[in-house]
């Protein structure tokens, strides 16, 4: 699967991200992503609360596959990559790692979908969002 439109965004591990062994806890590996999809999408002049409030949609994970290689500790400074690898009508799929001096520490294929506000029914990817995207 080709990558396109890589996306980096750098984030710094604070003692609260770690366990008592100073190594970062599994599931903030996962809020680490969640910030470079966000600002990926704001990069793009996306923000997920215009989204909601104008055009009804939010975008959900609906699956996530994750490779813990290497793990990353307090006080590292961290870049995490952001990759579009497939476009759906209503989806999206991402690669993103999670590195430190270029070393990679996570491997992640995340699946995210677009849905309606209210009902949270699946809904296509708004025209102005698939064109930037792709």
């Amino acid at each position: 699967m080709e990558r396109v439109s890589p996306f980096g965004w750098p984030v710094r591990v604070y003692y609260e991200d770690t366990d008592s062994g100073g190594v970062v806890y599994h599931s903030n590996y996962l809020n680490f992503m969640e910030r470079a999809r966000t600002e990926w999408l704001r990069a793009m002049g996306f923000e997920q609360t215009t989204l909601k409030e104008q055009l009804g949609i939010i975008i959900v994970i609906h699956s996530l596959s994750i490779n813990f290689k290497k793990p990353a500790y307090f006080n590292d400074m961290l870049l995490v990559d952001c990759a579009l690898t497939k476009t759906g009508h209503g989806s999206i799929d991402m690669a993103q790692t999670i590195q430190r001096d270029g070393v990679v520490l996570i491997e992640a294929q995340v699946k995210a979908a677009f849905v309606d506000a209210v009902s949270f029914k699946p809904v296509g990817i708004p025209a102005e969002i698939k064109q930037k995207i792709t």
